[in-house]
C-alpha cells in the first residue's frame, strides 16, 4: 500500500510534466508573433494584430470543442493512460509540421488541430486525482498538475525567445515537438497507473456500447452540482490567462519598450509568481473548510483586478512588470480551486466529463479573448498609438475578474446554504 501511495504521486509529478511541456506549445506563437520574419511567412504584418491574436483563438477554439466532445469518448474508450499517449504523438507531431504551413489560412488549421489534440489533458488529469486521492486531500495534487501552466509558461518565453534569437524561428517549432514525443511518452508509460475500473463502468465490448456509456457519462455530468456556475467562472478565469498571457510579450517589447531579451525573462517572472501562488493555493484548500473554497475566487479576483489596474496606470515600467508579477500571483491563488470544486460536485465515474464541460465551454469562451484583445489594441492604436491600445487591452482583463468574483460569491453562499442539509 505504501509504494502504490508513492506511486501515485509519481502520476501526479508526470501530469505536472506533460501541462508544463503543453503549454510551451501553446504560449510559442505569442513569441513568435514579435519577430518579423514568421510574419513574414505567413503573409501577416506588424500592425494586423486582430488576426495575430486569432492565431491563440484558432487554438483555443480546437481545445474548447475537443474538451467538451471529445473527452467522454477518451473517458469510455481508452482511458487515461492511451489517451495521454494519443494526445501527445499528435500534439508533438502537429508542433513539429507547422513550419511547413506556408500560408496564415493553414497555419490557423494546424494551431485548431493542436487544440484538438490538447483537448482533453485537465480532464484526464482530474479523473486520474479523483481516482488516487480523497476529496480531503485533493488539493496538493491539483496544485500540483496546475503548477505546470505557470511552469510552462515561464519556461517557456525565454526558452522560445532562446530559439528565435539564437537560431529561427522554425526551430522552436521542431524542437518542441520533439520534447513533446521524446519526455511526454516515457513519462506516462512508466508512472501514469489506473485503477482496473477507471470510470466504474465495465470495458465496453462493442462500439455501440461504448456509445451507449458515453451517452450515460454526459448524462451524468450534466447534474453535477453547480456546473453551469463553474463554467461560467472558469470562462472568465480563463479569458485572463489567455488575454494576458498571448499579448504580455507585445505589451512588453512594444509598449514598454524592452528588449527581446528584456522581455523573456520578464514575461517569465509573472508565470514563476503563478507557480509559486497555485502550490499557496492547494495547501489553502487542504487546510480550510470546504465551504469556504469559493471565497479563493472572491479574494483572488480582486485582487488581480487591483493588480492589473495598477500596472496599466504605472509610469515607471519596471513597476508596471512588479504590478503584473502580483496580478499572476492572486491568479494563480485561484487555479487549484476550480478542479478541486467539480471533483468534489461530480461523481467519480464523470469527473472527466464533468471537467470536459466546464474546462471545454470555458476555454471556447476564453479563446476568444485574445482576438477581442487583438482588435481592441488594433484600433485603438490606430488613433491614440501603441501604449493606448495596449491600455484598453490590458483594461479588459479587468472586467473578466469582476465575472469571477460574482460567481465566486453566488457559490460560497449556495454552499453555505447547502451545508446543513448534508449534515
Amino acid at each position: 500500500m505504501k509504494d502504490s501511495r508513492s506511486l501515485r504521486w509519481w502520476g501526479v509529478v508526470t501530469l505536472f510534466v506533460i501541462v508544463a511541456i503543453s503549454y510551451v506549445d501553446r504560449i510559442n506563437i505569442s513569441v513568435l508573433i514579435t519577430d518579423r520574419d514568421f510574419l513574414s511567412h505567413i503573409g501577416l504584418t506588424p500592425d494586423d494584430r486582430t488576426r495575430q491574436g486569432l492565431l491563440a483563438t484558432a487554438f483555443m477554439v480546437g481545445y474548447g470543442v475537443s474538451s467538451f466532445v471529445f473527452t467522454p469518448f477518451c473517458a469510455a474508450l481508452f482511458g487515461v493512460r492511451r489517451s495521454l499517449f494519443g494526445g501527445l504523438l499528435l500534439w508533438g507531431a502537429v508542433t513539429f509540421l507547422s513550419p511547413t504551413m506556408s500560408s496564415y489560412g493553414m497555419l490557423l488549421a494546424s494551431r485548431i488541430l493542436l487544440g484538438v489534440s490538447e483537448g482533453p489533458l485537465f480532464s484526464l488529469a482530474g479523473s486520474y486525482i479523483k481516482a488516487h486521492f480523497e476529496s480531503r486531500e485533493n488539493g496538493k495534487p491539483n496544485s500540483l498538475v496546475n503548477m505546470g501552466t505557470g511552469l510552462g509558461l515561464a519556461v517557456g518565453y525565454p526558452f522560445v525567445g532562446y530559439l528565435v534569437v539564437g537560431h529561427n524561428w522554425d526551430t522552436s517549432f521542431h524542437v518542441l515537438g520533439l520534447i513533446n514525443v521524446l519526455l511526454g511518452v516515457p513519462l506516462v508509460w512508466a508512472f501514469v497507473r489506473m485503477p482496473k475500473v477507471e470510470t466504474g463502468m465495465s470495458k465496453p465490448r462493442s462500439l455501440g456500447e461504448a456509445v451507449g456509456q458515453v451517452g450515460q457519462i454526459v448524462r451524468g455530468a450534466m447534474h453535477t452540482r453547480y456546473l453551469w456556475l463553474i463554467t461560467i467562472l472558469t470562462a472568465a478565469f480563463l479569458s485572463y490567462l489567455w488575454g494576458s498571457s498571448n499579448w504580455l510579450p507585445a505589451y512588453l517589447k512594444e509598449s514598454r519598450g524592452f528588449s527581446m531579451h528584456e522581455m523573456g525573462w520578464l514575461a517569465s517572472l509573472p508565470q514563476y509568481a503563478s507557480v509559486v501562488a497555485v502550490f499557496v493555493g492547494g495547501m489553502l484548500i487542504d487546510r480550510i473548510a470546504r465551504r469556504q473554497v469559493p471565497l479563493i475566487f472572491v479574494f483572488g479576483s480582486i485582487g488581480v483586478a487591483a493588480a492589473v489596474w495598477l500596472a496599466i496606470h504605472m509610469e515607471d515600467r519596471y513597476a508596471a512588470a512588479y504590478c503584473l508579477i502580483a496580478a499572476n500571483f492572486c491568479w494563480g491563488l485561484m487555479s487549484p480551486a476550480i478542479p478541486s470544486t467539480v471533483q468534489h460536485c461530480a461523481r467519480p465515474e464523470h469527473v472527466a466529463s464533468a471537467y470536459g464541460v466546464v474546462n471545454g465551454a470555458g476555454s471556447l469562451v476564453a479563446g476568444f479573448m485574445p482576438a477581442i484583445m487583438g482588435a481592441v489594441i488594433g484600433a485603438l492604436s490606430a488613433h491614440g498609438g501603441v501604449s493606448a491600445g495596449f491600455f484598453a487591452g490590458f483594461a479588459a482583463l479587468i472586467g473578466t475578474q469582476l465575472v469571477v468574483m460574482l460567481c465566486g460569491i453566488v457559490l460560497w453562499v449556495r454552499e453555505r446554504n447547502a451545508e446543513p442539509q448534508s449534515l
